[in-house]
């Protein structure tokens, strides 16, 4: 188990690297094209890009294919973090470049490590999961603040209901609700990434550096988001 996750965590290091600073999208799989939660996610990935970010996703069909391919058709940078699974995860046609893990807490770490902000598309247990993943993170200052986005108002609305009754039950602070915004409006999601994440963190354009050839490490796109000062991770 520790050679194979040390070899994934390499992989992916040696692959994301120079990626540039990414928004990490999640979501389910079981979308099909013709659903609107998938046309929902092109349009997150085209807005991401025009921000200036490099999407990511879990790579694979359903939302995260829709995100990928928005980012495609938007001219950015598109990667993926897969998963060996029996089913249902395969690695989508709209990548730029991918890792396949065979962990899911490596794929977490790789899905989180490279992002300034997270979009969450209605999605199943493996969705709720990176979402309170993410959230814990920020919540205990493990990470920075960085914006969260629930997409998708009526799907949330009962998470958010169970969120009410943590901060009754004391489980979770009133204020811990502030870290995430819900919205159907992709123009509101991206205003609210631009104002938390590029504006906050001073992300500016900037070339990106010469790959290490003794790593492995691929050349990307010429001019990715890049911060001036790099938050806290």
């Amino acid at each position: 188990m520790l050679f194979r996750a040390g070899r994934d965590f390499l992989r992916g290091f040696r692959t994301l690297h120079f990626v540039g600073p990414c928004v990490t999208v999640f979501g389910s799989a079981r979308f099909k094209e013709d659903h609107i939660y998938y046309e929902l996610a092109r349009q997150v990935g085209s807005g991401l890009v025009r921000l200036g970010f490099t999407v990511m996703t879990g790579g694979g069909p359903g939302v995260m294919e829709g995100a990928n391919r928005g980012a495609r058709e938007a001219g950015g940078g598109s990667v993926g973090c897969n998963i060996e699974l029996p089913f249902e995860q395969f690695p989508n046609r709209y990548l730029d470049r991918w890792v396949v893990c065979h962990y899911f807490f490596v794929r977490k770490v790789l899905l989180l490590k490279y992002s300034y902000a997270f979009v969450v598309l209605p999605g199943g247990f493996g969705t709720l999961d990176e979402l309170t993943e993410a959230l814990t993170l920020i919540q205990t200052a493990k990470i920075e603040q960085f914006p969260v986005v629930l997409m998708g108002v009526d799907y949330w609305q009962p998470f958010m209901a169970m969120c009410g009754r943590m901060i009754e039950a004391g489980t979770i602070s009133a204020h811990d609700l502030d870290l995430m915004l819900v919205t159907d409006s992709v123009r509101d999601a991206m205003s609210h990434i631009d104002q938390r994440a590029v504006i906050k963190f001073g992300l500016t354009r900037k070339p990106r550096p010469t790959p290490s050839i003794l790593l492995g490490e691929g050349r990307g796109a010429a001019m990715p988001v890049a911060p001036s000062t790099p938050p806290r991770r």
